[in-house]
């Protein structure tokens, strides 16, 4: 049964007939076009949002992009943005067992029943947009769909998303992320994104948007030209790891390992707890782009006196240490690693 069939039929006489379990909409999500299957267009996914409403307008965004960790670094910025005391959306794929675990409110992974709410608000609006293009809504952006909505119902203070596949053409791009962070680029992808880091760095590099505050990992000099050339392009501001901010000291420890991070003013000394990740320059990296929005937000606070949330949205005291223990390295990597 597809999400058209239970929206019924778009004449006036005919009521809408919705979702009434996890498993209808799960079939019906899975009758559209798959993951897999890529049309580079936003025009499908932009014509859906404004049907309803442009609800990815409603709150600021973290966009993420990259080959590796994305999910892991969206998690971080997720639990030091709720540490401020803020309510939070991440949009992240794939899910591993439900598809409830895309979408995530206050650190919660939509109920099954929330699930179908969040698909029957949106499914009548499917067949109008099916009917206005050569090719129907794709499973991923009809769920991008359902997560922009959720957050905006939420309501959410900020959104962390993920890229579903590369940044130019992810249905996820139509929001205009004030935070664009990208893990580290390699080749990936290669059918659709190109053979070389840098042909697939041009295509993630579309979600850095103008005035934008762009946070990077270490990259080949390629990538980091094409990264730096889309920065000057939009005039956002690029902020890469090992110059502007980084680990400077990173040693094993019991249950994980002693970090030394550094931002843009000074440096801060952390201990991961038992529950933490495996001792290694990979599981380091997520932390890295923080360091850099909390040293940012540092330097702008005695000249601003801005909303809790601006591109620069950590803390850079007490707050900011508690968050990286008891957040971060405690909550989020249990859940990800059980």
């Amino acid at each position: 049964m597809s999400d058209s069939d239970l929206a019924g039929s778009s004449s006036a006489a005919s009521a809408p007939r919705l979702a009434q379990t996890y498993a209808e909409v799960e079939d019906a999500l899975l009758s559209r076009w798959p993951e897999t299957r890529i049309d580079p267009t936003l025009d499908r996914i932009r014509d859906f949002l404004a049907l309803l409403g442009d609800p990815q307008d409603g709150y600021p965004v973290v966009h993420l992009t990259g080959t590796n960790g994305k999910t892991s670094t969206a998690r971080m910025i997720e639990a030091l943005v709720r540490a401020l005391g803020l309510r939070t959306g991440r949009f992240t794929s794939p899910h591993l067992e439900s598809m409830t675990e895309r979408i995530v409110v206050d650190g919660e992974p939509l109920s099954e029943d929330q699930f179908v709410a969040a698909f029957n608000d949106i499914a009548p609006y499917t067949h109008l947009v099916d009917a206005q293009h050569s090719h129907p809504l794709s499973f991923f952006e009809t769920v991008t769909a359902m997560a922009y909505a959720t957050f905006a119902d939420a309501p959410v203070d900020a959104a962390v998303v993920e890229v579903g596949l590369g940044g130019t053409w992810d249905s996820t791009n139509v929001a205009d992320g004030k935070v664009a962070v990208i893990t580290p680029i390699a080749v990936d992808h290669a059918k659709y994104l190109g053979s070389t880091p840098a042909e697939i760095a041009r295509d993630k590099a579309g979600i850095i948007k103008p005035g934008a505050t762009v946070v990077t990992a270490v990259q080949d000099e390629d990538v980091a030209l094409v990264l730096g050339e889309r920065c000057a392009e939009v005039g956002a501001t690029l902020a890469r790891e090992g110059l502007e901010f980084g680990v400077a000291t990173r040693v094993p420890a019991v249950g994980g390992q002693m970090l030394t991070l550094r931002g843009m003013r000074a440096c801060s000394r952390h201990a991961s707890r038992p529950g933490a990740p495996p001792s290694g320059a990979r599981q380091a990296w997520p932390a890295r782009p923080l360091v850099r929005a909390s040293s940012q937000r540092e330097r702008r606070a005695s000249r601003s006196s801005a909303s809790p949330w601006s591109p620069a949205f950590l803390p850079s005291t007490g707050l900011w240490r508690r968050a990286l223990r008891k957040k971060i390295w405690r909550k989020t990597w249990r859940k990800k690693l059980r």
